[in-house]
């Protein structure tokens, strides 16, 4: 199944119903159809050619995301420009990745303003709005496809997309995305959650993340997706009641965000069937307060974007023992493989790790990508010993349930023994004044690093640095407990809502 493929099963489930829908007015999946077909003349039009790269610089917009399965159909591959990234980044992705086509909105046109001189390759430029100079408007665009249905052009091993890395461990790479490597995605999130009948999918966070991809199994069904212009946690809650909501994904910041909301207690969630949560650790304290306020609906999963979304699931069954009792034991765990997936745990050397050995996240199978563009170093970096490497620290448990304790990079080495900072930042966490956290090492001349924790306080309460530092040891003790903890208003974040503590780091190290 290529990209275009899911709405074009989508096509022929439902082709009368409403398929994206934005401030209360929906395209049909036969209208979705029907300009995809003439996004892919207007591309070829322009002398985009199967393989080439069209990008799009959007915020969620129902015809940016349209324009999708335009450059499917029209075999091209898809290049998904974050808004959010600063203009600099931009550049050097629309480059590395060889963008011929940049389609954009009239928002971000200050952005294209100063970006565009150093494009060479980009030879068409097309502004949704209208025309800006010599950059095509969305209607003269369009209006240049020859009449005609357009023929397909590509295969499944064909890519798909290119994604950006986000960049939080340095100089962001392209990962190539084939369309076998979505197909895989949206078998497996069909396979493991509950998706029914004519879901309804809210997609909140930027469709050029998880939002997007998390489509494609909705699309296949015949469902609605409600898109949001821009996060707002109480906007949000009333389109779920409004719109009947059978699905949603929101990081755990967002979630801590919605569980603070005042109107959430008087909305009707009942609609709901599966709340995914992912992309960063969640506090296991705060998902058992949503699992009792918002319901027995939430789901976790874990990917990255070399292998997109479902390494491991854990549907909302799964959140809970047989006797219904909430499974306190697995809420810090990332659920279990998902079907046709293979994880194991890697030592150092490449040798596979028994049950509840740590050592690094490697995966196999048809979800991981065909590898990084233009960077076959990176490639063989990220391919060593035939499995893909995550770079995440982890273990699987006798009833092979993933856990995930760090990422390699992050864990510190304090007096000779290891900390890993997410069991540190699980702790903070269970403090009801600490809305979130980072934990990093930071050099000292005794014990060769100290643990050391920002924390972001949760509103109207006050984060007291030496109560969390005692709450801390009392839970794992004084080895892994901060010997500083720093209160700051926010904590520096990704493009798609990471934190990121190399930044954290850049701000405090100074200071020793």
């Amino acid at each position: 199944m290529r990209l275009v493929d899911h709405l074009d099963k989508g096509i022929s489930v439902a082709p009368g119903a409403p398929c994206l829908t934005t401030d209360g007015v929906s395209l049909s999946y036969r209208e979705v159809g029907e300009l995809s077909d003439r996004i892919a003349g207007g591309l070829a039009a322009a002398g985009v050619a199967p393989g080439a790269k069209v990008a799009i610089l959007s915020g969620n917009d129902p015809v940016a995301f349209a324009c999708v399965f335009g450059i499917s159909r029209a075999g091209a591959v898809w290049c998904p420009i974050n808004p959010r990234n600063e203009a600099d980044e931009n550049r050097e992705l629309l480059d590395r990745f060889d963008c011929e086509v940049l389609i954009y909105q009239d928002s971000f046109a200050a952005l294209v303003d100063t970006i565009a001189p150093d494009l060479d390759t980009i030879h068409t430029w097309v502004c949704l709005e209208g025309p800006r100079g010599e950059h095509l408007g969305w209607e003269d665009f369009l209006a240049a496809a020859p009449d005609g249905p357009r023929v397909d052009r590509h295969g499944p091993d064909d890519l798909a997309m290119i994604v950006g890395t986000g960049g939080t461990t340095g100089r962001p790479k392209g990962v190539m995305l084939t369309h076998h490597n979505l197909e895989a995605m949206t078998s497996l999130t069909l396979m493991g959650y509950p998706i029914g009948d004519r879901p309804v999918y809210l997609a909140v966070a930027p469709l050029t993340h998880a939002a997007g991809v998390l489509c494609f199994p909705i699309l296949v069904s015949g469902g609605e997706i409600v898109i949001m212009r821009r996060p707002d946690v109480t906007l949000m809650l009333q389109t779920v009641e409004r719109h009947r909501v059978t699905h949603l994904f929101l990081p755990p910041t967002l979630i801590y965000m919605l569980l603070d909301a005042p109107t959430l207690g008087s909305t009707d969630l009942s609609s709901l069937r599966c709340f995914w949560y992912g992309a960063a650790p969640m506090s296991i304290a705060r998902l058992q307060e949503a699992i009792e306020r918002v319901g027995p609906v939430m789901a976790q999963l874990f990917g990255q974007t070399e292998a997109p979304m479902m390494i491991s699931m854990m549907p909302p069954r799964e959140h809970f023992e047989e006797d219904g009792s909430v499974a306190t034991s697995r809420l810090s765990s990332a659920g279990r493989p998902a079907p046709l997936v293979t994880v194991a745990i890697m030592d150092e050397h490449g040798a596979l790790l028994r049950p509840g050995e740590r050592g690094e996240i490697v995966v196999r199978g048809s979800l991981v990508m065909a590898g990084y563009y233009r960077d076959p170093e990176a490639t063989a970096a990220a391919s060593e010993h035939g499995w893909h490497h995550t770079g995440d620290i982890g273990y699987l448990d006798e009833d092979t349930y993933l856990f995930i304790v760090d990422r390699a990079k992050d864990m510190i080495i304090t007096g000779g023994f290891n900390v890993y900072s997410a069991e540190v930042e699980q702790a903070l966490m269970e403090h009801d004044a600490v809305q979130d956290c980072a934990v990093i090492g930071r050099p000292d001349e005794r014990w060769g690093e100290r643990v050391v924790a920002v924390v972001q306080a949760r509103p109207g309460r006050v984060a007291d640095p030496e109560e969390l530092i005692t709450f801390v040891k009392a839970s794992i003790g004084s080895v892994k407990a901060p010997k500083e903890v720093h209160v700051w208003e926010d904590l520096p974040r990704s493009k798609v809502g990471k934190v990121t503590k190399p930044e954290i780091k850049a701000r405090l190290l100074p200071r020793s």
